[in-house]
Formats: C-alpha cells, structure tokens, sequence
C-alpha cells in the first residue's frame, strides 16, 4: 500500500500532502476516534487512517458536491472508474468542448443527476481544470475554466481502490463544522483544516459560494475552546494571519509554525515558501 502522502481522491486548494512529514510529529500517537470537519482532499485523513487506525472516523464538509465523492468511491468503486474511464476517452477526442459541456451540467438540474454521474463529473473537472480549483460563483455553479495538461490523471485506478478500502468503516456526513460538537468525546482527536483566513485580498477562500472570513472563523475558535473544554485533543492549521494569532492568543505556547508551499495565486510571482500556523491544545 502507497504512504497516505501518495493518496488523494483530489486535488485541493491548501490541500496537506506536502505538509505531512511536517505534522506528522504533531498528531497523537494513538488516536481511536477521528474527526475532520472540513475534508477537502482527504491527505491527512488517508495518513491517520495508515499510521494510527482509528476505530471510528467522522469526515464531514459543507460541500455536497466533494461529501458525494467520498461516498461514491467508498460505495461504487468499480461504476465509477468505469465511467471515469469514458470522460478520458472523451476528453482525449473532443478535449475544451468535452470540459464545457460537463462543466455547464451544473447550470441545468443537478438534481436528476445520479450520485455515481456527479462524482465523475467531480472527479473529471477537477482533474482537467485550471490548478485543481474548486471555485463557483453565486449561484454555485463552477466556472474554472480548463488547464493546460497534456494527460490529466482523470483516471488514477489504483489509489481510487485503495481509497475505497480505507474509506469502507468512515462515516461521511453533508453538515457544517458545529455539527460534530455532539459527538465528540474526552480524548477523541480532531483536526480542522478550514479555508485559511486571507493573508490579503488575492487569498483564494471559495470553496463554496459562501466565503469563511471573521464571523466563520470566530465561531471556528468558539468551538475549538469548547471541545477543548471536554478533553479532546485538537489541531488546526490556518495561515499565518495576525488575525487568527490574536484569535488563538491563549493558545500561542502550544502553535507551531510550518513551511508551505502557496501554489495558488492569480500573479505567479507570489507563490512559493510561506509559514502557516498549527495550533494545537495538547
């Protein structure tokens, strides 16, 4: 089996592959109930779920669309390469008119779209889009436009089976991040990876059509206290904001900072080596 850092369902904005070796330090040793309320690309879930095996594990997002793919390929594994198998048949033949077409599905009814078709659909724009961008605008249509690749990973056979393994005991929920104050007990551990409050106003936070700024992140923080409060173990990346240091301040003995890569911004020239923050309780 591939390490956890070699495992992703897609790729995402802020996503954690290459910061693991950097975290990994950071996560308890023994983890037996796991929750991530804001799922993304999965890396640090398929990594905890390799290296500490969880006997229960809680994933979650707002995002219907990504929370779909999760189920299909824990659920549906064989239909869905299946189908991921035809979009790069037709993307090698018919390529931006192929894209378009499956990008504008959102514009008419999603809703008679089975779970399996909107996965692939996903799946596919995802991987043929520009930089693996999960954007849409108002009225929560996705509007990247196509990326420049040659031979887009759209089908990655091997680490969809593998992720549908791993994935066959996770229970996967559409809800927001509060929902799982509930559940959580003394000692579980949880590791929020929320979209990262903007460092300035080209920072990319859209990951729905509602955006997470100083409200969000202010009751993000309410519940980090408060499951802080029941004894669980808890860990938040963010990025290096004085906002969301003055935020955490009591918790400034125990953040550690980290070296990322930004590889994410309208001027090419602004990406490279930035610090993010880890805060942790423990």
């Amino acid at each position: 089996m591939k390490k956890g850092n070699d495992l992703a369902i897609v790729k995402w904005a802020g996503g954690k592959r290459q910061l693991l070796s950097q975290l990994e330090p950071l996560f308890p040793k023994k983890i037996d109930r796991y929750f991530e309320p804001f799922i993304g690309g999965g890396a640090v879930l398929f990594y905890i779920l390799q290296t500490r095996k969880p006997k229960e594990i809680y994933i979650s997002d707002i995002n219907e669309e990504l929370i779909n793919v999760y189920e299909v390929v824990r659920d549906d594994i064989d239909n869905l390469i299946v189908l991921l198998k035809k979009y790069k048949q037709q993307h090698q033949k018919h390529g931006k008119e192929f894209y378009l077409k499956i990008r504008s599905q959102d514009r008419e009814d999603m809703e008679v779209m089975s779970k399996l078709s909107r996965a692939a659909r996903f799946i596919y724009l995802n991987k043929t889009c520009f930089n693996g961008l999960y954007r849409v605008n108002s009225k929560g249509q996705f509007n990247v436009p196509m990326g420049a690749y040659k031979n887009p990973g759209i089908v990655q056979e091997n680490q969809l089976r593998e992720i549908s393994k791993l994935l066959k005991n996770v229970k996967i929920k559409v809800q927001s991040f509060e929902k799982i104050s509930s559940k959580v007990k003394k000692g579980d551990f949880i590791y929020f990876d929320p979209p990262y409050y903007p460092l300035n106003r080209e920072s990319f936070t859209t990951y729905t059509k509602d955006n997470f700024l100083e409200k969000e992140h202010k009751r993000l923080f309410k519940l980090f206290e408060e499951l802080d409060k029941k004894g669980a173990k808890v860990m938040l990346s963010n990025s290096n904001a004085p906002f969301v240091l003055d935020l955490y301040q009591k918790y400034s003995k125990k953040t550690k900072h980290v070296d990322a890569t930004r590889m994410i911004n309208c001027n090419a020239e602004k990406r490279g080596k930035i610090k993010e923050v880890v805060i942790l309780n423990y």
